[in-house]
């Protein structure tokens, strides 16, 4: 067989964030943030219910400090029906910032790129990386995956509040990063068997994300882990910005998770379906798959299907499926094509059934 021929890509362009502000009770510098990030005076923002309840006094305060003008909007979803119908609630404005959990950041995100304006992530909680990733997770859209949008021009993250979160959502962020070990491993395997363009920084960066959760895990009920878990997700959004692809944060984990989402919706969280993943893959890739599923242990992350109330079935099911969500990504599941046996025993052969 010759070998294959070092690959030439067409160039991407890098987007990143123009400023990153995190600390304690930074959520009332938000006006003062968003002036000396761009000429904006006329902001909507997308959150949640209970997000506007408990924290849109203090937002508002921000905002009023500074004379912007301001309007709510509240997305109960992240369905395509959604979308619409709040971007058709915005008629003029000069920013979108996504404020809350990954569901405002998302349709957030996705709206902003939908009308070409500028968007500022304000996450409430750490569960995945899509607070700093150009990535969006739409339900409707016909493709059971992340949709590609553009990074936020900044993050202003309030550690205070992130901390104050449920410790469940916590861990799934930390599942969500321990997801880059695989998902680098999948895109050194493209680029191994198919030669496929392989960004050595970003996939290093992505890879450090998951190392200094594997290496800080046992500070997880510590004040200061929050802002180490923050910076990783953040770390890793930057580098799917950078590589111009969610190659580095996304692989063969990322599909069982879509998979499981299509087979058995709202079972756990991203980033917990994607740490079961993460665990199998890692048996598959050769990986020392045990230290992983001891990480996410320690940190209160689910380690088998049942505690997210899986069943065995629809572990198996989204194992054989998730090769097939994105085809055109190449990963450990088209080198090793799990059928309902071998499925079932790499399912035991981890304690995730």
């Amino acid at each position: 067989m010759r070998p294959l021929l070092p690959i030439e890509i067409e160039s991407h362009t890098i987007e990143l964030p123009r400023r990153i502000t995190i600390g304690y009770d930074t959520l009332k510098e938000l006006g003062r943030f968003i002036l000396e990030l761009i000429d904006a005076r006329r902001v909507t923002i997308i959150t949640g219910n209970n997000i506007i309840k408990r924290l849109g006094s203090k937002c508002e305060d921000a905002l009023d400090s500074e004379d912007l003008v301001y309007k709510w909007l509240i997305a109960s979803d992240t369905s395509n029906t959604t979308v619409q119908y709040l971007a058709s609630r915005i008629d003029t404005t000069d920013l979108i910032i996504g404020f809350g959990g990954g569901k405002s950041v998302d349709v957030a995100k996705y709206i902003a790129y939908n009308l070409n304006k500028p968007f500022i992530s304000v996450p409430t909680s750490a569960a995945h990386d899509g607070i700093a990733s150009p990535f969006a997770s739409i339900r409707g859209s016909n493709r059971p995956y992340s949709i590609t949008t553009r990074m936020p021009i900044g993050i202003l993250a309030d550690l205070k509040i992130i901390r104050s979160s449920p410790k469940r959502l916590l861990a799934s962020g930390c599942g969500d990063l321990l997801a880059k070990i695989t998902a680098v491993k999948d895109w050194e395997l493209g680029r191994d068997e198919k030669n496929e363009y392989f960004g050595t920084y970003s996939a290093s960066l992505a890879h450090l994300s998951a190392s200094i959760i594997m290496k800080e895990a046992k500070k997880f009920n510590d004040k200061e882990f929050i802002r180490t878990l923050v910076e990783a997700l953040i770390s890793s959004g930057v580098a799917a910005g950078i590589a111009g692809s969610s190659r580095p944060c996304s692989g063969s984990e990322h599909l069982f998770s879509h998979a499981l989402e299509f087979i058995a919706p709202n079972k756990g969280f991203h980033g917990e379906r994607c740490g079961l993943g993460t665990i199998m893959m890692a048996n598959l890739h050769g990986l020392d798959w045990e230290v992983i599923r001891d990480t996410l242990d320690s940190v209160g992350a689910p380690t088998n299907a049942y505690q997210i109330g899986l069943s065995k079935d629809e572990i198996i099911k989204a194992l054989i499926l998730a090769r097939n969500i994105r085809p055109e990504r190449y990963t450990i599941l088209n080198k090793i094509k799990l059928n309902e046996e071998k499925a079932l025993d790499l399912a035991k052969r981890c304690n995730i059934i």
